[in-house]
């Protein structure tokens, strides 16, 4: 799936602004495992890309290691496997966490974009869970 690479690509890339571009204008973005005070679920592109804007200044993330597509019975919606790897900004640790994201996809843009990861795993490296909370909820609509 090429929207995909090209959402890898951008992350990559730290273009967080070309990432959140690739979710239609009332897309959602949903954190299904969110420990208490992370945002669960994100609705609107606006939304979308005021959350993501400040990304880069806490992970770089260098590459892709691990990348696995899976397509399903509905042609919309596709499960995709993949682990990054860089470091985390404010500690300097390394950075190494694996993701499964179930997108919906209709007319070339993200609807829906279901993201299961570990809070607690990132939290490790961000220095504490109020490190991630401060950073990604922080000043945001949880």
């Amino acid at each position: 799936m090429d929207l995909v690479d090209r959402a890898l690509d951008r992350l990559l890339a730290h273009d967080m602004a070309g990432f959140a571009n690739l979710w239609a204008e009332d897309g959602v973005l949903e954190f299904p495992f969110a420990s208490p005070g992370y945002p669960r679920r994100i609705e609107g592109g606006a939304a979308i890309a005021e959350y993501l804007r400040g990304y880069p200044d806490l992970l770089d993330i260098r590459e892709v290691t691990e990348k696995t597509v899976h397509r399903t019975a509905d042609p919309e919606v596709t499960v995709v496997e993949f682990e990054v790897a860089g470091v985390a900004v404010a500690t300097g640790k390394p950075y190494r966490l694996g993701y499964i994201a179930v997108l919906t996809v209709r007319d070339g843009e993200i609807r829906h974009y279901r993201d299961y990861w570990s809070p607690l795993a990132a939290a490790e490296v961000l220095g504490g869970a109020d490190q991630l909370l401060t950073a990604f909820a922080g000043g945001r609509d949880a």
